[in-house]
């Protein structure tokens, strides 16, 4: 595993320099899904899925820093990045059948991989899991959800600053503001409030660069589409076939997915016996692994030596 402390400032956040292998997945409502692995291909697998507005760019820090000595596997959510939207409405099924897709085609027989979601990367693993129980323990030997939830997104969100008695983000404005298809335009303005929303005022300028170039790139329809469908959100029941050993991450100034979302998610799972651990991150928003690149990547690394 590569350090932040062990290259330039900043280089974790590069194109990576090793050789993607770049395939196509199309599912059976003629959607075509972009994977890309990076790594050497008998190497232990780690599956990477990212967030709303993302795009397998998110994840250039963990390949840069894990590739060396793991198979990354990347991929881009539907309507994301090079995917294409496909036929079927946007919702937590598509999630979840993409990923056992993805995994069908990217986990050797012989291995199984630690599965790593951010945002709504992580609610399409609590999907699969609700959807798919019986691949569970076939394609997983831990699962990290990060910065994520299972349901109430908009009732817990902290985006939007309210005065006191009105406690919490009436649910018909905030699945106004997560559906509209507003383009967004580069400015000062535009760069202050994805930072706001996304990032904590400790981020720094590169990292809020990084994820606002990759979150531009998402296509207004796209970005909205999958706001509405997010809004009414409630995957709950899958964390109960989440039979294997599970750590919840979430960052402590996350407004988007507050740290009330991973207690619920890291209760549940504890109930069940299958909590590895709870980590809040300091000082750290909603972008956890770019925040702290290198807490993020040591758990991802602890689970896949269990």
């Amino acid at each position: 595993m590569t350090l932040s402390s062990d290259v330039e400032p900043n280089a974790l956040l590069k194109t990576p320099t090793l050789k993607a292998d770049i395939s196509e997945l199309t599912t059976d409502d003629g959607a075509i899904i972009n994977v890309r692995a990076y790594g050497p291909v008998d190497g232990d697998p780690i599956v990477l899925s990212h967030g709303w507005t993302c795009s397998t760019e998110f994840w250039y820090p963990q390949v840069n820093a894990l590739a060396g000595e793991y198979r990354v596997i990347t991929y881009d959510q539907r309507g994301h990045g090079r995917s294409t939207v496909g036929n079927l409405p946007l919702g937590p099924d598509v999630l979840a059948d993409d990923l056992s897709a993805v995994l069908a085609a990217t986990v050797r027989e012989d291995k199984k991989a630690v599965i790593v979601g951010h945002s709504m990367g992580g609610m399409s693993i609590i999907a699969w899991a609700g959807r798919h129980p019986d691949e569970v323990k076939k394609y997983a030997s831990a699962v990290m959800l990060a910065s994520t939830a299972s349901e109430r997104l908009i009732a817990e969100t902290t985006v939007i600053p309210l005065p006191n008695r009105f406690p919490r983000v009436p649910v018909p404005v905030g699945r106004a503001i997560l559906s509209s298809p507003v383009p967004f335009v580069s400015s000062g303005a535009m760069t202050k409030a994805i930072q706001y929303v996304s990032m904590s005022p400790n981020a720094t300028k590169a990292e809020i660069q990084f994820c606002e170039n990759i979150v531009r790139e998402c296509k207004p329809r796209i970005r909205g589409g999958w706001g509405a469908a997010l809004s009414t959100l409630d995957i709950h029941e899958g964390l109960d076939n989440l039979e294997v050993p599970t750590t919840v991450l979430v960052g402590s100034l996350d407004r988007l997915t507050p740290p009330v979302h991973a207690r619920k998610l890291a209760q549940v799972l504890d109930d069940a016996g299958n909590l590895e651990r709870l980590i809040v991150l300091p000082g750290v928003g909603h972008m956890s692994s770019i925040e702290n690149i290198d807490e993020f990547d040591k758990e991802i690394v602890r689970l896949r030596n269990l």
